[in-house]
């Protein structure tokens, strides 16, 4: 199977919609109808902000251990790195204590080299990044003005090769190839596929027995992958390995915060799974195609219906289902004791939800668990991915939803008039909206947990925390004026929207 030289925008292989508002009964009819019912040609007249695939490239691309990352292009596109500098140093210790923390370069490519071209300044940073780091790999994220000066990167790596130890590997997220933020996970997959996914040697001794050979093979054979892109914290990651432990199963996490040589070890497993589609799709289809790994994809295990069903779709291959489904019985009944004193405090809370589009939904499943309710959700788009979620939920067919990649300004017109208890909502996105003087739990984070049982707990003491101690944004509501003027609060909120999406 041949790899594309770059990923392809969400827009054009999954027909991923970005603007949608109406109620989600409106949603699911557009979804399902096979002529002129996709969502992905449903535009706006204004957009506020779309979020760029280049800057959630280097997210991912920053966690990986032993490597350096070249940001070709202009200083100032690599300026978000520096943002996640102590978050991912910790996280890599937590893996390996000999861990470094992030290492990246920048071409910084100025009006001249927009003339001249940028491949003098990448190549010698190549050099300069393999002779004075010799790391595994180097990693180069070509931001938007390579793609509009015409630098050929790939070739220019593969000029490169043999004047390096490290491993050079080209990712195409260039921001202005797409409105989807999410294409920037098949940019980095589209990378590690080109370069760092091959078969990797095994050590064969000449005095290994036969039942060392078949040792290896049964540990093969119990080896998943667990893909853990963007937001999981080490602490969901636990969780996820204590239940798969608990089926015998040996786990190991990618691609973050992995070195180069695991996604060649990754290649010795019997399954790979993921956390969300969104995520992963794109790798592990072309996995499953060209080394004939089966994978699953199917649900978030957030909350104890998605987690029951994910542990059972994984048991399932495994011949475990009677153990998962012990297993299972006996972590709900530890959770609804653990619950107990949450419920009668969150009972009737409205609760608005935004975030990626599998996450708001799997996370109004444990909303609505703990007795609150449902008022409005956003998804930042909308694809296949979340229909059989969405089925799953029982009573959502009149709540309000939004599709928007950003564009806060809709969402602080919906919050406005929906006038929920609480926001739970999107690490970042929030902050406009809060002004509002609502409390805010943000759908993920990198010190807690939200998936699997003990997420689930965590997630009603939390909440628990910030409804009975939320001055801080009361005070923010009665001192700080209203983020947007009175004439755009009156106005619809898919003023802007040229097909609503709900004929």
């Amino acid at each position: 199977m041949i790899i594309e030289n770059a990923a392809p925008a969400r827009e054009e292989r999954l027909k991923a919609g970005i603007a949608f508002c109406g109620t989600c009964a409106q949603l699911q009819n557009r979804l399902g109808q096979k002529d002129n019912g996709c969502l992905y040609a449903v535009n706006r007249s204004f957009s506020q902000a779309h979020g760029c695939q280049f800057t959630l490239s280097l997210g991912i691309l920053n966690t990986l251990r032993n490597a350096v990352v070249i940001m070709h292009g202009p200083v100032g596109c690599g300026f978000c790195s520096t943002a996640n500098i102590g978050t991912n140093k910790n996280f890599k210790k937590l893996r390996d204590p000999s861990a470094g923390g992030i290492i990246w370069l920048s071409t910084n490519l100025d009006e001249s080299d927009v003339i001249e071209g940028g491949e003098k300044k990448l190549r010698a940073a190549v050099l300069y990044a393999d002779r004075e780091f010799r790391p595994e790999a180097i990693v180069v994220a070509s931001s938007c003005v390579p793609a509009l000066i015409g630098d050929d990167v790939d070739s220019i790596l593969e000029n490169l090769e043999r004047e390096t130890a490290a491993e050079l590997v080209p990712v195409n997220c260039e921001g202005f190839k797409t409105k989807l933020m999410a294409t920037a996970y098949d940019a980095v997959y589209n990378g590690v596929l080109k370069k760092l996914t091959k078969y990797r040697e095994r050590n064969v001794y000449l005095t290994e027995s036969e039942l060392s050979g078949k040792l290896w093979e049964y540990e093969r054979e119990r080896t998943v992958n667990v893909f853990n892109v963007g937001s999981m914290s080490r602490a969901d990651e636990l969780e996820i390995k204590r239940l798969l432990s608990a089926l015998e199963l040996k786990v190991n996490f990618l691609p973050c915060f992995s070195r180069p040589d695991d996604f060649r070890a990754a290649l010795d497993a019997a399954l790979n799974i993921s956390v969300c589609g969104t995520h992963d799709d794109y790798y592990l289809k072309y996995i499953h195609k060209e080394f004939n790994i089966p994978y699953v994809i199917d649900t978030m295990p957030i909350g104890k219906k998605a987690t029951a069903r994910w542990l059972l779709k994984i048991a399932e291959h495994f011949g475990q289902v009677e153990r998962a489904r012990l297993l299972i019985q006996k972590e709900e009944a530890e959770l609804e004791q653990a619950l107990e004193s949450y419920r009668e405090i969150l009972k009737g809370k409205r609760v608005y939800v935004s975030g990626g589009e599998v996450r708001i939904f799997v996370t109004a499943e444990v909303l609505t668990d703990l007795g609150m309710e449902i008022a409005g959700f956003k998804g930042h788009h909308i694809d296949e991915f979340v229909r059989p979620v969405m089925e799953g939920l029982p009573d959502i067919d009149d709540i309000y939803i939004n599709i928007a990649s950003q564009h806060p300004f809709e969402q602080v017109n919906i919050v406005k008039r929906l006038n929920p208890d609480l926001l739970v909502i999107h690490t970042g996105s929030g902050n406009i909206t809060a002004k509002h003087g609502l409390p805010v739990l943000p759908l993920f984070g990198p010190g807690y947990n939200y998936m699997g049982y003990s997420g689930v707990f965590e997630i009603a003491r939390r909440l628990r925390r910030i409804i009975t101690n939320n001055q801080f944004n009361r005070n923010m509501q009665k001192y700080r004026p209203a983020p947007y003027r009175s004439e755009w609060y009156a106005k619809e909120p898919s003023a802007y929207i040229k097909d609503t999406g709900t004929k």
